[in-house]
């Protein structure tokens, strides 16, 4: 904040589009009674620079937030991470408990697929793995990096693999083409997709948003199967749903 200004300090465990918007909405509310601060893992370039103050790069666990949530004098803790980041909402909990911070969870709500579709939940990667050879061979593989090591042994699948940034290295794939991209995607790119690579399965996590996701609605279109791997189980604590509830919950505490 501005030297003199005395307020409140906001840290918003962030990356996730809904964070993105929560930033914007709680600066522009709460500029003259908070600062807000927004932390980016920074595995990847930020998509774009947030009002208020970013901070890049990791804490050093549930020890090392907790630290920091002391040393900065943080009074308020929004977790607004990804719905698959277990580790970071972990550490969240565990070190807000510690530094008794009050903390929300931001968590989008899941997709709301239609009735009919040829879709299915599996609890992790190993199990879309196992069951990917007998349903599909070509595959929109959209797991992120992390997840493509589960899908390492399969052969006899070509995969068409999307990630936010070319990793610079082979992966770990028998057969595979690389596209990158960063979200939002919109239905008519990701139909041409799925057209032109002649898509029959797509494998995604089930993250979750406001609107069914265009490579969903895309995947529906064309009749292609859909395996989504279900989100891990919340931390426990107070969870909302939107930008706008979250900066609500704010309000009422700055």
């Amino acid at each position: 904040m501005a030297e003199g200004k005395a307020g409140r300090r906001v840290l918003i465990l962030g990356g996730s589009a809904e964070a993105a918007e929560l930033a914007r909405l709680a600066n522009a509310a709460l500029s003259s009674r908070a600062e807000v601060i927004s932390s980016l893992a920074g595995r990847l370039k930020p998509a774009q620079v947030l009002p208020g103050t970013m901070r890049i790069g990791g804490f050093g666990g549930a020890s090392g937030l907790a630290e920091y949530l002391n040393k900065e004098s943080i009074d308020l803790v929004i977790d607004a991470t990804h719905p698959f980041a277990e580790t970071i909402s972990a550490h969240a909990h565990d070190a807000c408990d510690r530094a008794g911070v009050p903390r929300l969870m931001l968590i989008r709500p899941p997709w709301r697929l239609p009735g009919g579709g040829k879709w299915i939940e599996v609890d992790d990667m190993a199990a879309a793995a196992q069951m990917l050879p007998r349903v599909g061979r070509r595959v929109f593989l959209t797991v992120g990096a992390s997840g493509l090591e589960a899908f390492s042994h399969i052969e006899g699948v070509h995969f068409l693999v999307r990630l936010i940034e070319d990793p610079g290295t082979p992966l770990a794939l028998a057969d595979y083409e690389l596209v990158t991209g960063r979200p939002p995607h919109s239905l008519e790119s990701e139909r041409a997709l799925f057209e032109g690579h002649h898509i029959d399965t797509l494998v995604a996590k089930h993250s979750g948003g406001g609107a069914t996701v265009g490579k969903i609605a895309a995947a529906l279109e064309v009749e292609a199967r859909i395996i989504l791997i279900r989100r891990p189980l919340p931390e426990p604590g107070e969870v909302v749903e939107t930008p706008a509830e979250a900066l609500s919950w704010l309000e009422k505490r700055v």
